[in-house]
């Protein structure tokens, strides 16, 4: 994990340092689910635009009764709260992964801010 969050560090300088980190991380971690084309695919919605959206509002993806019953919009709170614990967030959430660790998920939320 660390050689290729070094690697992805080296090639992404023009983000901020938490952000590079993030970026490294979703490619580890989300992006074979997820897209940030803006398109959603089969496994995930996108996560362009994520942060601030409306929770289960991505275009183009059927979301599951866990988080369309999900009141509110994706800010740090609750993208920190879903990442954690997906299923303690939102049950019934068709989401399996979580982030365990929080300075990662702190990195993963920043690199989403940057995806507009």
């Amino acid at each position: 994990m660390r050689l290729v969050l070094a690697a992805a560090l080296a090639l992404t300088t023009a983000l901020p340092a938490t952000a590079q980190d993030g970026q490294a991380l979703y490619n580890a971690q989300c992006k074979s689910c997820h897209t940030i084309t803006g398109v959603s695919g089969a496994g995930g919605p996108s996560l362009k635009g994520v942060f601030g959206r409306k929770i289960a509002s991505a275009p183009g993806f059927a979301f599951s009764s866990g988080l369309k019953g999900k009141a509110g919009t994706w800010s740090d709170a609750s993208l920190e709260a879903y990442l954690a614990a997906p299923v303690t967030f939102a049950p019934g959430t068709r989401m399996f992964a979580r982030v365990a660790q929080p300075e990662a998920r702190k990195a993963i939320i920043g690199y989403l801010k940057t995806l507009h």
